[in-house]
């Protein structure tokens, strides 16, 4: 019994942690995603793997994404980092 109620426990922390209660992130000029797919597949890349792409915004600002590819080949924007070039 005593290994079994932390174990709820965590389960119904769990349970209110879910992805889909966040907001997806949308992409902005310079994302891959930016105005659609990719036209080219990745078809060597195994589902699931994640596909990291850093470039400026128009603010000058150093952006880094990272993607994870679905199975229907199609990219899934999931992270964004936006900060200074140079750290202080």
């Amino acid at each position: 019994m005593k290994v079994l109620m932390p174990a709820l426990f965590a389960a119904a922390l769990l349970a209110g942690c879910s992805s889909a209660d966040s907001p997806a992130l949308e992409p902005i000029p310079g994302s891959i995603t930016y105005g659609g797919q990719p036209r080219t597949k990745l078809t060597k890349s195994p589902v699931g793997s994640a596909v990291y792409n850093q470039f400026y915004n128009e603010s000058g600002q150093r952006v880094e994404e990272t993607y994870i590819l679905q199975p229907d080949r199609s990219l899934k924007l999931v992270r964004r980092v936006v900060g200074p070039d140079f750290p202080e």
